[in-house]
């Protein structure tokens, strides 16, 4: 089961997404896509949140307020657990001055050692950190507003976008090979052109020689005969 929210209209259509549980969060590390921004509460078991940019945006692309969506919707989705003498609280939403981290999908490492649903980092330099003073609930609440569930096969979905963009590259790849096919072409085209109208100029550049030539023999007869 995956979550699916909308971002505020503002900041234009993007989807916020998250898993049900662990398992699904495995699934979505594994199934992750170039465009997606992964979210986590710092030092802390949160819901591993994500955010699907558009194709050619990076992390740079994100604005103010997409970034607080994605970061209360993790905060709300977070949890800290304190054992006391009776039950074991849960209260990671309720803690305020919390970080946030994010970073590309591609970024997230994961290795046969870990613990299913846990991560770690390529490059540690390319996560960055919000910080979250509190949960705003207007922005809590319109992003649960928005909320779908679906059960998402997040492999089939993948293999699919994937087969797409082949496909999409072999096209432009085709249409790049016609297009230098008839440049090609052109070329031979205009170099046959300037090829003739050479020839042709030659032959008239031999043709007034050989007149001139002509005249004088002819002049030279006449101050003969003179």
């Amino acid at each position: 089961m995956v979550f699916y929210f909308k971002a505020r209209p503002e900041v234009g259509d993007y989807t916020i997404f998250m898993g049900l549980d662990k398992y699904e969060n495995e699934e979505l590390i594994k199934y992750g896509f170039p465009e997606d921004i992964w979210f986590h509460v710092d030092k802390m078991s949160s819901a591993h949140v994500y955010l699907r940019l558009r194709k050619g945006q990076t992390i740079d692309d994100i604005t103010e307020g997409l970034l607080e969506d994605c970061a209360q919707l993790v905060k709300a989705n977070s949890i800290q657990g304190k054992i006391s003498k009776f039950f074991y609280h849960f209260y990671g939403n309720k803690v305020n001055n919390i970080e946030v981290v994010y970073t590309p999908w591609s970024n997230l490492k994961k290795t046969a050692s870990m613990d299913v649903g846990q991560v770690s980092f390529h490059n540690p330099k390319m996560v960055r950190t919000v910080r979250v003073e509190k949960r705003i609930n207007e922005v809590v609440n319109r992003l649960n507003k928005t909320k779908v569930e679906r059960n998402t096969d997040l492999k089939a979905e993948k293999e699919a976008v994937n087969a797409a963009e082949r496909a999409e590259r072999k096209l432009q790849l085709r249409d790049k090979k016609r297009q230098e096919e008839m440049e090609r072409l052109e070329k031979e085209r205009q170099a046959e052109i300037r090829s003739y109208k050479g020839l042709m100029v030659s032959e008239k550049m031999t043709s007034n020689k050989q007149i001139a030539a002509d005249n004088k023999s002819l002049q030279e007869l006449e101050d003969d005969f003179m």
